[in-house]
């Protein structure tokens, strides 16, 4: 079996995704017509070239802006349960396996639902595409850095809220560069001390002292993306020694500007540093992406090796925020279809 074959076959894990930037293009139009939302075209081709970033996006904040387009639409609990049902049916469709699906709540308010019942939607959702595929998904609510310390200290109780009922972490996102992890201490401080997982957006639109704020005053346990994590060695080896992981996503660094130029993207450089390097797609319409083609962009740009993907393949499940048995139990059986796969 060649690579390309591999990467399509072998079982997946995704843990940085957020479901408000991964719809269908034709449910978008579908949903805005139904709630009489305007849009710019209601044409399937020019509206999903509108919504989709290529390598000419300048920056993180001009990356955002489809997203109004996409959370205008999800502001009804049948549109949120919809959304998040098809995001996880699109995921089993590219051999996902297990998923952690992010997004803030908040921003899906703005007709009235209370934050209660956009986590029972949502939730809904992703129990029927669960009981329809096989696939295991769990949510990780956002809170954003451009939001007031309360509303994320409100954000991080709902998912306190919702532990066990399908949450399992808390994430800081937004508009990283100004806007210090420091000034949300309190969000995280009360989700450590009630054993909800942390993974913070950070090193993505800031440099590596980002990442150290995270760290070290967030509790991050992952990083989002973690693309400027090279600039401090010292840092660098804290983060392979403790194995806290880091949710690369090939295409949206590029879209973002996170890096300059993606052939000098560091992800091999974290491999071979032992860093726990997982690939993720961020956002599969936003960026045009799906996790296969994120793999498959890698081999190509970096010449990763058969052993190197499944590695990475590997640790996307080894650093799934899941309870000890389910975990084992999950890499027991991946790793029996990557030693089939690779034999063939």
């Amino acid at each position: 079996m060649d690579i390309l074959s591999f990467i399509r076959n072998a079982p997946k894990a995704e843990l940085h995704t957020h479901i408000d930037g991964a719809l269908r293009v034709e449910t978008v139009i579908e949903l805005a017509k139904k709630q009489h939302i305007n849009l710019p075209t209601y044409e399937l081709d020019a509206l999903k070239k509108l919504l989709t970033n290529d390598e000419n996006c300048k920056s993180l904040i001009e990356y955002f802006k489809p997203f109004e387009y996409t959370i205008s639409v999800m502001q009804t609990q049948e549109s949120l349960e919809r959304v998040m049902y098809e995001f996880l049916e699109d995921s089993f469709n590219d051999n996902i396996r297990y998923s952690e699906a992010r997004f803030c709540p908040s921003l899906h308010t703005n007709n009235g639902l209370s934050l209660k019942q956009i986590m029972d939607a949502t939730i809904k959702g992703k129990e029927q595409a669960e009981r329809d595929f096989n696939i295991k998904s769990n949510l990780i609510v956002c809170g954003l850095r451009q939001f007031d310390t309360q509303s994320n200290i409100e954000l991080a109780q709902l998912a306190i809220d919702y532990k066990n009922k399908g949450v399992v972490a808390f994430d800081l996102a937004g508009e990283e560069l100004n806007r210090p992890a420091k000034n949300h201490i309190k969000a995280f401080e009360l989700a450590t001390k009630n054993n909800l997982y942390r993974t913070v957006h950070a090193g993505e639109a800031d440099g590596a002292h980002s990442i150290a704020d995270a760290i070290h005053y967030l509790n991050a346990q992952r990083i989002g993306h973690g693309t400027n994590l090279f600039q401090d060695t010292d840092l660098l080896n804290y983060v392979a020694d403790r194995q806290i992981g880091l949710e690369i996503c090939l295409s949206s660094n590029m879209q973002t500007k996170s890096v300059s130029d993606i052939t000098k993207h560091p992800i091999k450089e974290y491999l071979n540093q032992h860093i726990a390097v997982t690939l993720n797609t961020d956002s599969t319409l936003i960026s045009g992406t799906t996790l296969s083609k994120e793999f498959e962009l890698a081999v190509k740009l970096f010449n990763f090796t058969p052993h190197e993907i499944e590695k990475i393949m590997t640790t996307g499940f080894q650093q799934a925020f899941l309870n000890i048995d389910e975990k084992e139990d999950l890499l027991a059986e991946i790793k029996r279809k990557y030693k089939l796969l690779l034999n063939n």
